[in-house]
């Protein structure tokens, strides 16, 4: 899967320096997490760095958006292949 950020989100900045891919942005009002680009930080990390420096824990799997891990390595390997 990959990961969202919810309406709880207070902006901190901590997640979208930390984040390998480029998959978190500042959207309109909370910072938000391309899908496309999300790879939960497999290929890079054991655990999602957004999650592992979220202060208040509003980072959770996007329910919408169901991935093996195989899954996500492949889309990891796609990206660094750009």
């Amino acid at each position: 899967m990959a990961l969202m950020i919810t309406d709880e989100c207070i902006n901190c900045d901590v997640c979208e320096p930390v984040c390998p891919n480029d998959a978190i942005y500042q959207g309109q009002e909370i910072y938000e997490i391309d899908p496309n680009l999300c790879t939960e930080c497999v290929g890079h990390y054991d655990e999602p760095q957004c999650v592992s420096v979220c202060p208040i824990d509003c980072i959770p799997m996007n329910p919408n958006i169901i991935e093996t891990n195989e899954e996500l390595l492949a889309k990891f390997k796609k990206i660094i292949q750009k």
